[in-house]
C-alpha cells in the first residue's frame, strides 16, 4: 500500500514537472488587464497580450466572455487572434485611439490608413472563432465625431498626407478630405494569412483590406457593413494568390472589389459560393487601378439587391486586366448586371509616377442569370443588361460572353434608340457617368475588338422601343 502512495506520488510530482514545461500555447487577454464593460479602453491590455504572444514565438490571443472596447491594435507573426462566440471586439469611438498604417489617398480624395486591427509586414497572422469584431461606424460621421471630442476634452490628432497627393488631381471630388473613419481590418505586406469563421460588422468605411499581400484565405466568414459611406466588404488590393469562399458579404459599398492603390498586380485570386448584396457593386475590378488585375477566377456565387451594378470590371489608371474568368452567377434585383470600361483617367497613389492606359484583354463572362431592378428603382431609367465601352484611342480586345439570360423591365423609347452616349474617357469609371440611359436595352459595345456573344438572351416584361444590341467600332 505504502509502495502505491509513493508510486502515485511521483507520478503526479512528473505530470506537474511535464506540465511546467509545456511550452504556453494561448494568451488570454484578461490575464494582461482587459475589462469587458463599457467604459475601459482595452487598448494597451491587448496589445500587451499580443506582444507577450510574440515574443513566446506565437499562439493564440483569445478574446473571450464580453465584449472589449479597444483602438487600434496591431497583431504580430505567428498570431491566430481568436475571438470565441460569446464575445466581441468593439470600435473605440475616439478618433484619436486609432493611428495610420502605410496611408494612402483613395480614389474619391479621402485620406485612409486608420484601422481597428492591423498587421504590416509579418506572416502567419490569422482572425478565427465565431466571435464579432465591430466598428461602430455610425459614431464616425463628422457630427458624432464631433460630439465624441467635445465631450472628451480633446482635439483630434491629424496626420500630414502631403507627400500622397496625386500629380493629377482627378478624384472624385477635387478637395482631398481628412479621413478619421477607420477600416475594420487592414493588413499591409503580410504573408501567410487566414480569417476564418468570424463576424465582421459595422466598420466606419471598409471592412477587410489586404494590400500587398501574398498568399491568404478568407473562408466562412460573414459581413454586414450598413453604417457609414464607402464601406466596403473585402479589397484585395495590389495582393497575390487569395482564395475567398463560403463567405456571406452585405454591404452598402462594393462587397469584392479588387484594387490597385500601388503598381503592384493583384494576381492569382479565386472567389467560390459566396453571396453578395451591396447599396453599390457586387463584384468590381477597380475604381482604383494602377496595378495589373490578372488571373481571377469567380464562380458559383450569388449576387442579390445591388444598386450599383452586378459584375463591373474597370481599368482606367493603368490597370492591364487580363484572364478573368466569372462563371455560374445569379443574379437578383440588380441594376447593370455587367459593365466593363477602359478609360483614361490616370490617377495615380502613394505619389507613384502616373501609368499609360492600361488594357482588358481575355475576359469570359458565362453562365449568368440575372433579374434587373424595376425601371423605379433603377439608377438609370430605363435600365439595360450589358455595358461595354473603351475609348476611340483604346480598344478593349477579347471578351467572350456565353449563355447569359437577362430579364429586364423595358420601358425604353424610341428617342433614346438614336441617343449618342458621350465616351467621357476621364471620368469617375461608372455607368451612372453618361448623362442617361442607354440606346440598346440588352447590349450596348464600343470600342472593342474580338467580342463573341454566344447565347446571350434578354427578356422584357414591358413594351421597349430601343434596340436589344447596339455595336459602336465593334470588331467580332
Amino acid at each position: 500500500m505504502r509502495e502505491n502512495l509513493k508510486n502515485i506520488f511521483l507520478f503526479c510530482v512528473f505530470g506537474l514537472l511535464l506540465g511546467s514545461c509545456q511550452k504556453k500555447t494561448t494568451w488570454d487577454i484578461q490575464e494582461f488587464g482587459a475589462v469587458a464593460n463599457d467604459s475601459t479602453v482595452n487598448t494597451k491590455a491587448i496589445q500587451k497580450a499580443i506582444d507577450a504572444c510574440s515574443k513566446a514565438g506565437g499562439g493564440t490571443v483569445l478574446i473571450k466572455d464580453g465584449t472589449y472596447t479597444s483602438g487600434t491594435i496591431l497583431l504580430k507573426s505567428n498570431i491566430n487572434l481568436h475571438i470565441a462566440e460569446n464575445a466581441t471586439l468593439l470600435s473605440s469611438i475616439n478618433p484619436n485611439d486609432f493611428v495610420p498604417i502605410d496611408p494612402f489617398i483613395d480614389a474619391t480624395g479621402q485620406y485612409r490608413g486608420q484601422c481597428l486591427i492591423g498587421a504590416m509586414d509579418v506572416e502567419n497572422v490569422s482572425i478565427t472563432g465565431k466571435g464579432t469584431i465591430d466598428g461602430r461606424g455610425e459614431k464616425f460621421y463628422p457630427k458624432e465625431v464631433k460630439k465624441t471630442l467635445q465631450r472628451l476634452g480633446i482635439k483630434e490628432k491629424k496626420h500630414d498626407y502631403s507627400n500622397l497627393i496625386s500629380k493629377n488631381n482627378r478624384y472624385a471630388v477635387k478637395k482631398i478630405r481628412y479621413g478619421n473613419r477607420p477600416f475594420l481590418i487592414r493588413f499591409v505586406r503580410v504573408k501567410n494569412s487566414i480569417f476564418k469563421d468570424i463576424k465582421l460588422r459595422q466598420p466606419a468605411a471598409w471592412t477587410l483590406h489586404f494590400f500587398q499581400c501574398d498568399q491568404f484565405l478568407v473562408d466562412g466568414i460573414d459581413i454586414h457593413s450598413k453604417a457609414n459611406r464607402n464601406n466596403d466588404g473585402i479589397d484585395i488590393d495590389s495582393s497575390t494568390n487569395g482564395k475567398i469562399i463560403n463567405s456571406h458579404i452585405n454591404s452598402d459599398d462594393d462587397a469584392i472589389c479588387f484594387k490597385g492603390t500601388s503598381a503592384a498586380a493583384v494576381n492569382n485570386i479565386y472567389v467560390e459560393n459566396c453571396k453578395m448584396s451591396s447599396g453599390w457593386g457586387g463584384v468590381k475590378f477597380g475604381t482604383e487601378s494602377m496595378g495589373d488585375f490578372k488571373n481571377i477566377t469567380i464562380k458559383n456565387c450569388s449576387i442579390y439587391d445591388n444598386r450599383g451594378g452586378g459584375i463591373k470590371i474597370l481599368s482606367v489608371d493603368g490597370a492591364n486586366i487580363e484572364n478573368i474568368i466569372i462563371d455560374h452567377i445569379d443574379m437578383k434585383n440588380v441594376d447593370m448586371p455587367i459593365f466593363i470600361r477602359l478609360g483614361e483617367r490616370g490617377l495615380s497613389y502613394r505619389g507613384e509616377e502616373q501609368r499609360p492606359v492600361g488594357s482588358i484583354n481575355n475576359v469570359k463572362i458565362s453562365n449568368i442569370n440575372a433579374v434587373t431592378r424595376s425601371i423605379e428603382d433603377s439608377r438609370i431609367k430605363p435600365p439595360a443588361g450589358i455595358f461595354i465601352t473603351g475609348t476611340p484611342n483604346h480598344k478593349i480586345k477579347n471578351v467572350s460572353i456565353e449563355n447569359v439570360n437577362i430579364k429586364l423591365p423595358g420601358g425604353g423609347t424610341k428617342e433614346l434608340k438614336e441617343r449618342k452616349v458621350p465616351e467621357n474617357e476621364f471620368m469617375y469609371p461608372e455607368y451612372t457617368k453618361f448623362d442617361g440611359a442607354l440606346p440598346a436595352y440588352g447590349l450596348f459595345a464600343r470600342h472593342i475588338s474580338g467580342l463573341k456573344t454566344t447565347n446571350v438572351v434578354f427578356e422584357l416584361s414591358e413594351k421597349e422601343e430601343r434596340a436589344e444590341t447596339l455595336f459602336v467600332d465593334v470588331n467580332e
